[in-house]
């Protein structure tokens, strides 16, 4: 299933970009704060890759063993870029957005490490030849192995909101709705997403940092100063957990259909 805003802003509203070069790391930071019915905030360090599905990350074999980002840890049964660019126009054709003017298809994910990858958030920005933004497409993953693609149309601040169906948090259900707020610089790229119930805010998330080119060399360097780097999302997304359910934030059992596509 696929949710899309329910305003669609005419394209000269819409939101334009400025590519950096690419393939790029992204380096910066991800923040995360719960509002209620307990605050609990934090910040670390984090790097992220910004792609272009036509092109890959274009790293050498030798570091492809080591990371790369798997077309299979995005959507369901896709074995290439191609075919993950392919699901990312179908979702925004599901949405009722006409696909005609997209050429670039860019990508903000984690790239696997060691084989290793957790991506709680993948966000594709659909781009017409002027940079403006025809849709983004946020496939969104839980630690309960399941996936939803929710479709938006950036206004020309890049802002939007959708409807929350799916279950992400163990200590949230299914209601509300998501503010959105993309940004793709050369200089700065970020994603902030605060999902709010009955007009207030319950959890704000976000991750920004400024993108460089992805260089055998820059690559190198980012494994060895920030080694097993998904692996160490994975571990702090449950340690987190481990905190807010230690101080009796109450858990929200799952029921199945909200727990996959």
């Amino acid at each position: 299933m696929v949710t899309t805003a329910s305003t669609s802003p005419e394209r000269a509203d819409r939101q334009r970009v400025h590519l950096p070069p690419l393939p790029a790391l992204v380096v910066g930071a991800v923040h995360h704060v719960r509002h209620q019915p307990i605050r609990h905030a934090f910040t670390h360090a984090h790097t992220t890759w910004l792609i272009d599905l036509e092109d890959g990350t274009g790293l050498p074999a030798p570091l492809r063993r080591v990371t790369d980002l798997h077309p299979e840890d995005h959507f369901e049964g896709c074995t290439s870029l191609a075919e993950v660019r392919a699901e990312v126009l179908r979702h925004v054709v599901e949405a009722g957005v006409d696909p005609a003017p997209i050429r670039r298809v860019v990508l903000l994910a984690h790239a696997r490490v060691l084989g290793y990858v957790f991506d709680p958030l993948s966000t594709y920005w659909c781009l017409d030849e002027a940079g403006v933004v025809v849709a983004a497409v946020l496939e969104v993953r839980n630690t309960y192995g399941g996936r939803r693609a929710y479709v938006v149309q950036p206004d020309a601040s890049g802002r939007a909101g959708v409807e929350k169906d799916f279950l992400v948090s163990p200590f949230n259900g299914t209601d509300g709705s998501y503010a959105v707020r993309l940004r793709l610089d050369a200089d700065r790229v970020s994603v902030w997403i605060r999902l709010e119930e009955n007009g207030a805010p319950v959890v704000t998330a976000a991750v920004w940092g400024t993108p460089m080119p992805a260089t055998p060399r820059a690559v190198t360097r980012f494994l060895v100063r920030s080694p097993l780097m998904t692996q160490r999302v994975s571990a702090l997304i449950r340690w987190h957990g481990i905190r807010l359910w230690a101080r009796r934030l109450p858990v929200r059992r799952p029921r199945p259909k909200e727990t996959s596509a």
